[in-house]
């Protein structure tokens, strides 16, 4: 495992974080030649990206802060300065709202920024993955013999014992999801369905992942606070597909009614 990636000094530059630098770069990049292609102003590709890495961190290391409350109770000091702790549904609460902020005075729907962003969100978490991967900051999964299990003796959390490489599942889900929907964006879909398929994709995600996760069970002895976030979250999905659908039919019978009245 590579924590750090260079030490200069008393400079270090460690891996989850060029990762985490490369998911807000890359899907910013992504979605600024996008907002282009649509005649859309790319500068508030870049505000939105802004916003919601902003938001993002702020929301996670909040989530976190109430997951691990009793470790807060007791050195509050350590989990507000060191940010090993960053939880991804955290980061999609807090990096939701921040976008709202972003673009509640533009002219831009937020339901067709949102589903701008569903992708790229699918994108650059698979690069936070990567950075979890390489660090070997915990977020492995339970003892295996399995061909392809690992060990993380030099990682931020270390272990001698082959585990499996939970963020390598993230990866790959996150990767299939991503360019399931990339490769739909261009279809005539009513505003707000991509991103209701994007929710549907990452609670689906994640809740298949956490079985493969050091997550405390605290629901039928098998179901982690995580995994009722991501039924929360598929359920949300379907629910804004149908709204999006019923809100495109009504719109095409709106269109539609002045052209009978002006045939009668």
């Amino acid at each position: 495992m590579y924590p750090e990636l260079l030490r200069i000094g008393s400079f270090t530059l460690n891996s989850y974080y060029v990762m985490a630098l490369l998911g807000f770069l890359i899907p910013m990049l992504i979605m600024r030649r996008e907002f282009r292609r649509e005649g859309i102003n790319p500068d508030l590709a870049v505000r939105i990206f802004v916003f919601a890495y902003i938001g993002g961190v702020v929301g996670s290391r909040v989530y976190y802060i109430v997951e691990h409350w009793e470790i807060f109770w007791q050195n509050p000091e350590m989990l507000i300065t060191n940010f090993t702790g960053l939880v991804w549904y955290g980061g999609l609460l807090g990096g939701a709202l921040a976008v709202w902020l972003a673009i509640r005075h533009s002219s831009l729907p937020v339901s067709k920024a949102a589903d701008h962003l569903g992708p790229m969100l699918l994108l650059g978490n698979s690069f936070g993955r990567l950075g979890c991967f390489l660090s070997g900051d915990g977020d492995y999964g339970p003892p295996s013999d399995l061909p392809w299990a690992m060990a993380f003796p030099d990682g931020l959390v270390p272990t001698n014992v082959s585990v499996h490489p939970t963020p390598l599942y993230d990866i790959a889900l996150n990767l299939i999801f991503f360019t399931v929907l990339w490769n739909l964006r261009k279809r005539n879909f009513p505003n707000g369905t991509i991103f209701g398929m994007y929710l549907i994709a990452a609670g689906a995600e994640r809740f298949v992942t956490e079985f493969w996760r050091n997550t405390a069970k605290i629901a039928f002895g098998w179901m982690t606070l995580a995994q009722m976030i991501s039924l929360a979250l598929i359920v949300s999905g379907f629910f804004l597909i149908n709204w999006a659908a019923n809100r495109g039919r009504e719109s095409r019978l709106v269109v539609a009614t002045p052209s009978l009245e002006k045939a009668k």
